[in-house]
């Protein structure tokens, strides 16, 4: 599955990760089973995926509780994927 993978522009171009780095090997991970891995790779995996699929529905039906959900939901995966990005380009010293 790795092989029909997009590269990454930014890396390519910049020679540094962007914050969308790792979210297709964490669906590839997925895929295979490998939760864990999946979380480690790319922390806003879970919540972003909660997210689209909250976004689906309520473009179907629109329920209250949906759309009381999704602003704050959308913030806390700012928060991972920027936290994500800092740590990766800034903390970690590997």
């Amino acid at each position: 599955m790795e092989e029909y993978m997009l590269p990454c522009i930014n890396k390519k171009i910049f020679g540094m990760d962007c914050m969308g780095c790792g979210i297709q090997r964490a669906i590839s991970l997925i895929f295979q089973g490998n939760f864990a891995e999946a979380l480690h790779m790319y922390p806003a995996i879970y919540t972003l995926a909660i997210l689209l699929g909250l976004v689906t529905i309520n473009t179907f039906k629109n329920y209250k509780l949906i759309n009381k959900l999704i602003i704050p939901l959308g913030i806390i995966n700012l928060i991972l994927i920027v936290g994500n990005f800092i740590f990766k380009t800034f903390l970690n010293n590997h």
